[in-house]
């Protein structure tokens, strides 16, 4: 796998298919109809059933909207379980199986990317994470995203290629594009670029103030300090009951198992 993987999605090629999402459902296991949104959420269409969307914009313009994996992520810095990770390569990643659900990550990201599971009976936070596991193992050379774009609206590589792409469109044509790079500077850099025709400050969040080019984790991290440690703890003491229980459930079912077993067993010899 590459070192500091990147897309980049040039928003003038996008044709609003949505081949991307359905390439991201099917490769990460996500169900084909997305979960009815919770009262309150974000109309960008992102859930946990949902990791990549298409948001329509006026004029026939067709946004893509995904986590940008930052280059110091918030969600990372805010998590108390250390469930959500940024790996050596690049990609945030998750662990579902240490979510404690608490939800942080949903307050401090700036562009709303993770989501809850609220249909579920054991939620946790979902998000993209760039086909982490699959790019790793060599099972795909890049995103499933990418690869199902029939315009080639995204592209994938390292950053500085994409930067160096993103840079030579914005200059061979300056009349067809916003002079930006979506991604470039903001929040300290993110590995999801975008270049568009258009303005794509409705990505953040915060539409009112701009993100600014400084990381967020240590903004975040003085919100945070007030948090009692204990909260750690409680957590990991709720996860060690919650062990306890799932436990006694499985020896129960065993022992059922066994004794249905032996039942028969007998009926077979008093035959």
């Amino acid at each position: 796998m590459i070192q500091n993987p990147c897309i980049l999605t040039d928003v003038t090629k996008c044709i609003g298919c949505e081949q991307c999402v359905a390439a991201c459902k099917k490769i990460n296991g996500l169900p084909a109809e997305d979960a009815p949104p919770r009262p309150g959420n974000s109309v960008d269409g992102l859930s946990a059933d949902r990791w990549t969307t298409i948001i329509r914009r006026p004029d026939n313009h067709f946004v893509r909207k995904q986590c940008r994996h930052c280059a110091e992520p918030a969600c990372v810095s805010v998590c108390p379980v250390g469930a959500l990770q940024k790996t050596p390569e690049g990609p945030v990643i998750y662990d579902k199986s240490i979510c404690m659900g608490c939800r942080y990550c949903m307050m401090s990201c700036p562009y709303g990317i993770p989501h809850y599971e609220w249909n579920s009976a054991a939620p946790s936070v979902r998000k993209c994470i760039m086909c982490y596991g699959n790019l790793k193992s060599g099972k795909i050379s890049e995103p499933a995203c990418v690869t199902a774009c029939p315009q080639k609206a995204t592209l994938f590589g390292t950053r500085d290629a994409m930067l160096a792409e993103a840079r030579e469109r914005l200059q061979a044509e300056p009349g067809k594009y916003v002079q930006t790079i979506w991604g470039e500077h903001e929040v300290g850099g993110t590995s999801v670029l975008l270049i568009a025709d258009i303005p794509l400050e409705f990505l953040a969040l915060n539409q009112g103030h701009p993100l600014g080019d400084k990381p967020l984790p240590e903004r975040t991290w003085a919100a945070l300090k007030p948090v009692p440690f204990e909260f750690v703890g409680m957590g990991l003491l709720m996860g060690g009951v919650y062990w306890i229980i799932e436990r006694r459930k499985k020896l129960a079912l065993e022992a059922g198992g066994a004794a249905a077993k032996d039942t028969r067993g007998e009926a077979g010899h008093e035959k």
